[in-house]
């Protein structure tokens, strides 16, 4: 009677450390194919790799490898489970914006409420510009079209 007991404990236990999710901050290790596409888009790159579900259901997987660009910049990229790059967001300085979304946030937002400036590409080639704002103690990214014209604000958790 002892031995089926502890058979169940042990078969419970594994099913309860079965349930674990992977956090997207956890560092991870991605599948050879993402390896192989970033290593070849960008060489001697040296990335922190985390894991991302997005889709309508959560059901599709991102790979994001954050990196130096270069000592002052940094850079994402963000892959599927093939390999395929999905988007790249490159931080920028506030002069880089078009000056048309720089009218925008100057007009809107205090300065001092800017915090992260990026150009996004995604893979569709199409570019847009994302400002992290704070504004009233929560955290946004107003996004803005190639031509600097804005287009949305999404607040983030």
């Amino acid at each position: 009677m002892k031995n089926i007991i502890f058979a169940f404990i042990c078969s419970f236990s594994s099913f309860l450390m079965a349930q674990n999710n992977v956090n997207s901050t956890e560092k991870v290790t991605p599948p050879e194919k993402v390896r192989f596409a970033f290593e070849k888009e960008y060489p001697n790159k040296i990335p922190v790799w985390s894991l991302e579900y997005v889709g309508d259901d959560n059901d599709e997987i991102r790979y994001e490898a954050k990196y130096n660009a270069n000592p002052t910049t940094k850079a994402l990229a963000v892959y599927d489970n093939l390999g395929l790059l999905k988007a790249y967001e490159l931080q920028i300085p506030l002069s880089q914006l078009p000056p048309k979304a720089q009218a925008y946030l100057k007009k809107n937002y205090p300065a001092k409420n800017v915090h992260e400036i990026a150009v996004v590409t995604d893979d569709k080639n199409k570019t847009t510009y994302e400002v992290g704002i704070e504004k009233n103690g929560a955290f946004y990214d107003v996004v803005f079209d190639k031509n600097g014209g804005f287009d949305v604000i999404i607040q983030k958790d």
